[in-house]
């Protein structure tokens, strides 16, 4: 059984940090790339970043240059550093791991597990 466990939510102000972790137990952690995604109340959920096998990460323009995603291999761990937080940034974030090499990261169907999500509000 497959689990992902998102932590590290809460209240910040802007311009402000969290850091988020993804625990993943029941999978070969290091031959699932990463995801990470949010969804604020009445959008759709959205792409933020995601890192793969080999450690290459790639971001959602909306983000780049403030958050950075990293995993531990040796943890079953993924991360989500945010910095310089938005208020635009409030939204429940997920990870998602996935194991196939076909599909666009940036969209939720390619992504085989997704955790339960974690809340994130930003204080204008």
């Amino acid at each position: 059984q497959v689990h992902l466990v998102e932590s590290g939510g809460g209240l910040a102000q802007a311009g402000g940090s969290l850091r988020l972790s993804c625990a993943a137990s029941g999978v070969s952690f290091s031959w699932y790339a990463m995801g990470w995604f949010r969804q604020a109340p009445g959008k759709e959920r959205e792409f933020v970043g995601a890192i793969d096998w080999t450690g290459g990460d790639r971001y959602h323009d909306s983000v780049k240059g403030r958050f950075t995603i990293a995993r531990d291999n040796a943890k079953n761990m993924a991360y989500l550093q945010m910095n310089s937080l938005k208020f635009e940034d409030t939204a429940v974030y997920y990870c998602a791991a996935r194991n196939r090499l076909s599909g666009s990261y940036y969209y939720t169907a390619p992504y085989d597990y997704w955790g339960q999500g974690t809340q994130v509000t930003v204080s204008a």
